[in-house]
């Protein structure tokens, strides 16, 4: 059997990169999935995916979309099951260039839109017996990287928000969750210049950036029974950029 038959998720940030390529793994592996995202180009990967999938326009820092895109999963599949906080925004700047109102724009993004997530989500979890969130940090969350002072410090955050979450939701049967993404060929590293992407690439053990979906087999399988388990855990898919 698949390994998330009959499971329901919502992927925020799904449209494009990373989240695109977790819905079309979990759509593979039996699952149905909502793709939310604040770009209309979700709406062209849910009808790739068919009938196992839907499209929501969705701002996670925003709680009232929150309430609307939890509404429309339980109207659409009857149960929610499986949250996956992927959303994120990346605007490298040193500590002296960033100003505060674009650290806050990273804090909503990157942040404030996973607390909002997991709280939208408990309680129809527990109405479906438990379920698996899995939070989206970055290596960024686990080592201090210059010129990333914003981005850097809402993965930190993420980290510790999971690692609550997971403790206070472990009663429901919720299991939360964090991966921790290096250098990943998406949309979102146009942040950085070309030869800054060369030069981390160099710099990682298995000297390569990775492919999106390498990410989601890491998602795809905390998501799933076979991580029953697992809560509360750090995986690093990094290639050992973060020791």
């Amino acid at each position: 059997m698949a390994r998330l038959e009959g499971k329901v998720a919502i992927i925020t940030g799904a449209a494009s990169g990373q989240g695109a390529a977790e819905a079309r793994l979990f759509v593979a592996e039996g699952a149905q999935v909502v793709i939310a995202d604040i770009q209309e180009a979700g709406a062209q990967v849910a009808a790739e995916l068919g009938e196992a999938a839907f499209f929501v326009k969705h701002d996670v820092a925003d709680q009232g979309s929150w309430e609307r895109v939890v509404a429309e999963t339980l109207g659409r599949f009857g149960r929610l099951d499986i949250l996956i906080n992927n959303a994120a925004m990346f605007d490298p700047k040193p500590l002296m260039q960033t100003e505060p109102a674009e650290l806050d724009k990273q804090y909503r993004v990157n942040q404030l839109g996973v607390f909002l997530g997991m709280r939208a989500v408990v309680e129809p979890m527990k109405s479906s017996g438990g379920g698996s969130i899995v939070n989206i940090s970055s290596v960024s969350g686990l080592r201090a990287l210059p010129g990333q002072f914003a981005y850097s410090s809402t993965k930190w955050a993420v980290r510790g928000m999971t690692g609550c979450a997971a403790v206070e939701l472990a009663s429901f049967g919720i299991r939360v969750n964090t991966v921790f993404p290096g250098l990943i060929d998406t949309p979102m590293l146009a942040g950085n210049s070309p030869e800054t992407n060369a030069f981390y690439a160099k710099m990682v053990p298995l000297g390569r950036m990775a492919k999106p979906g390498e990410v989601a087999e890491a998602v795809a399988f905390l998501a799933s029974d076979a991580a029953s388990y697992m809560t509360g855990a750090e995986v690093a898919v990094d290639a050992g950029a973060r020791l």
